[in-house]
């Protein structure tokens, strides 16, 4: 915690808050996804448009696609929440911003947030700066994964009920972890409560990307490479559904970029879609 990049939101985190918001103002209307909660909290002056990994045409299907899996879950959270189910559980949370975008869904939920002690800090201080505050209902829940802790049992110390459904989301952690630990986590959450749902994205091996963006996906690999955060698991969607399978969900379906393209993409003029082939969807049930 002496070091300011314990406390500070990791570099990746940051990068899909500052995507979500430079959708909004590169690509016309109407906008897949609506955030620029991550651009206020992150507060990164005006030049932050200048950056590398922010250039418009560059980062054009990257930010379509982290669009696209952003905007999947939240309309999965609010149908399960139309279900009953009042329980979410969002695993290396980051920047998300469903409770200050969503209060009227948020709301009727408890919401769990759960990261590293010192990002979560220091997202805690500034939803509180800026004048959001801190919902009765949203829970942050600190675990260091570094040190072993059992997330489940930090979530039940915070008021999760294990006997009750939740719906649980992991989005752009499954890269970073060895095929050993998504099974574990799979498994931690397969044994929640019968009707639960997980959605969670995976990275398909490199080779199979859309050529416009293996370039870019090279680059990322090299740079977490680089930065001592290698990418460890590649799947394809068998690969997926085997270890879903294996964990001891009763049911799992790959949700391609192709059936977002069709369900978020289809009317716009202007070729923004997400790629085929490198990060997609696995959503498993109890």
């Amino acid at each position: 915690m002496n070091d300011q990049r314990d406390i500070a939101p990791e570099s990746t985190a940051a990068r899909v808050a500052l995507w979500r918001a430079l959708h909004n103002e590169a690509d016309a209307p109407p906008h897949v996804f609506e955030d620029s909660v991550g651009l206020e909290l992150l507060s990164p002056g005006d030049d932050w448009r200048e950056r590398g990994d922010m250039d418009p045409q560059f980062t054009r299907p990257f930010r379509a696609s982290i669009v696209a899996r952003a905007r999947f879950i939240e309309d999965l959270v609010v149908e399960q929440a139309a279900r009953g189910v009042d329980q979410y559980v969002i695993l290396g949370a980051g920047l998300d911003s469903f409770a200050q975008r969503r209060p009227e869904i948020a709301s009727r939920l408890k919401v769990f947030e759960i990261d590293q002690p010192g990002p979560q800090a220091w997202k805690r201080q500034r939803l509180v700066e800026l004048g959001y505050g801190i919902a009765q209902w949203l829970r942050f829940v600190p675990v260091d994964f570094e040190a072993g802790e059992a997330w489940p049992d930090r979530l039940a110390a915070e008021g999760f009920d294990h006997g009750k459904p939740a719906i649980v989301v992991s989005t752009g952690v499954s890269m970073y972890l060895t095929r050993d630990a998504n099974l574990a986590t799979l498994r931690e959450v397969a044994a929640f409560a019968p009707e639960s749902t997980l959605a969670m994205t995976f990275l398909l091996p490199l080779e199979m990307a859309d050529p416009e963006v293996r370039p870019g996906l090279e680059m990322a690999e090299k740079g977490a490479r680089a930065s001592g955060t290698p990418f460890l698991s590649f799947f394809t969607p068998a690969d997926i559904l085997a270890l879903a399978h294996e964990a001891g969900f009763a049911q799992a379906r790959h949700v391609p970029a192709a059936d977002l393209t069709r369900r978020y993409f289809a009317d716009r003029t202007d070729g923004l879609r997400p790629p085929n082939n490198a990060e997609e969807l696995l959503v498993a049930n109890t």
